[in-house]
């Protein structure tokens, strides 16, 4: 166990504790890694004769350093405020006018650089957009191309018109090869990042239609249910009453009847819209069936509840909803309930029934706050309320 730890704090120490930092750095180190075993097969070559060593040396210095410089600006975090904090575009171009400039100098031994160059243009693969990997293939063409004249200008040691042309065959299949398949993958990976929008954009529709009306937009009965949980709970930390509201629209089956479905709906959405209107952002309103509608008045008493209620109820009286033979006009009965000790959240709701059945027993289009009656009294009020 000590052992680990001990280890994962090296890690920390070396990569970072960042995870996009850690990648950036174990990627770099890499390279730098690959960079350092083909300067040695380079420099074993030159010892062989097939070079000179002198100019390997300044060749596989300034690459090694090179690297060295890009893996402490990473690891510092100087790159972070940067577009490429990988500085994944200028090592490769780097890497191509290095590896060039090998072609030229390093004699015989610059059959080695095309392997060097695959294994640069590799790390580029998923880093780089379509147009960087077009415009990385050009400057490798343009750079070796130069690199090829000037082996044949200088008379470089070992060169022959025939293997020139094998290792430029082999350049330009390296570079084509690598920039087809860097493509691809480009290809795949835009595909699959849109999958993955689509993906999150459905799993949200998903999630929204689990708990909001599909009419109404608003929270339906089963998420409505949920946040009078959350809410009593909070109620009974705080010592607060539960506070609950029901809402009837008057006279809605008579709509649905002498209008139509269509305007029925148009009814709902155009006093959602109203009441939402008139509500505090902490309150909720949820349609609890049909065109009864919940309301959720956290953080305050029956008092200003009871005000915002009748102000809600004044706005609904004056909708007018467009229909064919003119204007529906609506209206909105509304029973308060506030919760007594011990009371649990199936008894405010009923509570705020009953003081809605006397609303509408009273005439409607208007707010009755919960009087405390007795079932009995109730008996006798709900053959009178009928929508």
């Amino acid at each position: 166990m000590v052992r680990n730890v001990n280890r994962s704090a090296w890690a920390q120490r070396l990569l970072g504790v960042d995870h996009h930092m850690r990648i950036r750095v174990a990627m770099t180190a890499v390279s730098a890694l690959l960079s350092a075993v083909c300067g040695g097969l380079v420099m074993l070559l030159a010892y062989a004769g097939f070079a000179r060593v002198d100019l390997s040396l300044i060749w596989i210095s300034t690459l090694v350093l090179f690297n060295l410089a890009v893996l402490v600006c990473i690891r510092t975090g100087w790159t972070l405020s940067l577009d490429d904090p990988a500085l994944t575009q200028l090592q490769i171009r780097y890497a191509i006018l290095s590896n060039a400039a090998g072609y030229a100098l390093l004699g015989e031994a610059r059959g080695i650089t095309p392997v060097i160059l695959s294994l640069v243009l590799m790390f580029g693969i998923f880093n780089l957009s379509a147009r960087q990997m077009l415009a990385n293939l050009l400057l490798s063409l343009l750079c070796f191309g130069i690199a090829t004249v000037v082996v044949f200008w200088m008379d470089a040691p070992g060169h022959n018109a025939v293997l020139e042309l094998a290792y430029g065959v082999m350049i330009v299949l390296v570079l084509g090869g690598s920039t087809f398949v860097g493509l691809r993958i480009q290809h795949v990976r835009q595909r699959l990042k849109r999958q993955k929008h689509a993906l999150a954009a459905a799993l949200a529709r998903i999630h929204h239609l689990a708990a909001h009306d599909d009419l109404t937009g608003l929270v339906n009965r089963l998420r409505m249910t949920e946040l009078l949980a959350v809410e009593r709970e909070r109620c009974d930390r705080s010592g607060r009453p539960l506070v609950l509201a029901l809402l009837d629209l008057d006279l809605f089956k008579r709509v649905n009847d002498q209008h139509g479905h269509a305007v029925g709906d148009a009814v709902l959405c155009a006093f959602a819209q109203s009441a939402v209107k008139n509500l505090r952002s902490t309150d909720v309103l949820a349609r609890w069936g049909g065109e009864e509608f919940l309301l959720l008045l956290p953080e305050t008493d029956a008092a200003g509840a009871a005000l915002l209620l009748e102000r809600l109820r004044a706005e609904v009286a004056t909708l007018q909803v467009p229909c064919p033979a003119g204007h529906v006009a609506v209206t909105v009965s509304a029973g308060l309930a506030e919760s007594l000790p011990g009371q649990s959240v199936e008894q405010v709701v009923e509570s705020a029934d009953e003081a809605l059945y006397q609303a509408k027993a009273q005439g409607r289009n208007r707010v009755v706050r919960h009087p405390q009656r007795t079932p009995a009294a109730r008996s006798t009020l709900q053959p009178q309320a009928q929508n």
